[in-house]
């Protein structure tokens, strides 16, 4: 082997980067708290499942809707601007959660939250995106990605159990003052300075980047899944006596975090076609598991299906999302991406209300199953076009 022809790898691990992952952990922890604990909260209201749906919805939407003007603002306020502000946002909007006594003041404040989410995540994203060498790109968004997922491990169980010891007043004060030392955090970072591209499209509003839309329409059908196990595998698994819904979401945790360790380099490798069919198969299997349920080992299995399913796909489709796109539209692809992302959740936590209302809990997650499938048959549907356009050429010259 010629020693002379390897190149050094350049450089991940630099103080940014790190401050970058130590934010993201702890908004995402203080996020990850309130995801099992909203319907219980909604419940205490006096909420329904179909209640409960248009919350968990109506977030997710207000989110959605943010992120075109967010990327259009990283392109122009600059990254850091946008990050601040829209932390600043979620800390007061989840602050306020434990003293409302109205669905009209809690819709109103789930919008507000959702606006500083939308700001927030998509101006992450695409400071991790700045920070991480194009050379190690699948790799670095697995190590940023891990620390949502470290998150994950403990924010859902964790929540869980201080809701059920704490009043919920204190309860969001101390998800709001996770997502306030984020914004600590995130207030020593030197921001990337890019220069706003200088022609603008013509005849089209400029809210999505077309070379991230493929990635994002794959993502969406995927995180339907999550906003019917988000929103109802706590009430599913209270319906049917079954223990553990702490360990679903720490099985599914860990998960995630062993595929960080080779699913990202896998793709730098070999590109998605190595990791989003393998991973797409195992949501599918996770979501059959859960149609069934019959006991907790079923549960504990899904969980680990799920989260080495997702976190194989979640950050090669994030990667990819990015992979052709220009410095300056990084933002608006990470704003399209993950619009894309709440939208699944959204409509999935709405849609699923209403199937859980009328046929039973275990028919959202046959549903779920369909959309997975849908995404697969799109993927496949993608490849074949892109084969098509690359063959064109030559038989034009043949």
């Amino acid at each position: 082997m010629d020693i002379q022809q390897e190149r050094p790898k350049e450089r991940i691990w630099t103080k940014d980067f790190v401050l970058i992952i130590f934010a993201n952990f702890f908004i995402f922890l203080g996020f990850q708290m309130t995801l099992p604990t909203i319907p219980l909260f909604v419940e205490k209201l006096g909420g329904n499942d179909q209640l409960i749906g248009f919350v968990i919805g109506i977030f997710t939407f207000s989110a959605l809707l943010l992120r075109p003007f967010a990327g259009k603002a990283l392109e122009t306020k600059g990254r850091g601007f946008v990050y601040l502000l829209g932390l600043a946002i979620f800390v007061l909007s989840v602050g306020s959660f434990g003293f409302l006594t109205s669905f009209a003041f809690l819709f109103v404040m789930r919008v507000v939250q959702g606006v500083g989410w939308g700001c927030s995540t998509t101006a992450s994203g695409t400071i991790a995106t700045d920070l991480i060498p194009a050379s190690r790109r699948g790799e670095g968004m697995g190590y940023y990605g891990l620390s949502g997922n470290l998150a994950l491990a403990f924010g859902p169980a964790l929540g869980l159990v201080l809701a059920g010891v704490l009043k919920f007043e204190t309860f969001f004060l101390i998800c709001s003052g996770l997502g306030l030392i984020a914004l600590l955090l995130s207030s020593r970072i030197t921001y990337k300075k890019v220069e706003p591209r200088q022609e603008k499209p013509k005849g089209r509003l400029d809210f999505y980047e077309k070379s991230a839309l493929k990635p994002s329409m794959l993502m969406f059908f995927l995180t339907v899944t999550f906003g019917g196990i988000a929103s109802f595998l706590p009430l599913y698994t209270a319906q049917k006596q079954i223990e553990g819904i702490e360990w679903y979401f720490l099985i599914y945790a860990i998960a995630l975090m062993i595929t960080r360790t080779f699913a990202g380099q896998l793709y730098d490798r070999k590109g998605h076609q190595a990791v989003y069919i393998p991973g797409t198969l195992l949501i599918l299997a996770a979501m059959l598991l859960l149609s069934w349920l019959p006991n907790s080992t079923i549960l504990f299995a899904a969980a680990g299906l799920y989260g080495l399913g997702f976190g194989t796909v979640q950050p090669a489709l994030q990667a990819w999302s990015i992979e052709k796109t220009p410095i300056n539209r990084r933002g608006m692809a990470n704003a399209t991406f993950f619009s894309f992302f709440d939208l699944g959740i959204g409509i999935g936590a709405m849609v699923f209300g209403q199937i859980g209302h009328l046929l039973g809990y275990s028919s959202i997650y046959k549903a779920a199953a369909f959309s997975v499938f849908v995404s697969m048959l799109l993927y496949v549907f993608f490849i074949y076009k892109e084969k098509m356009n690359k063959e064109k050429p030559n038989r034009r010259f043949a």
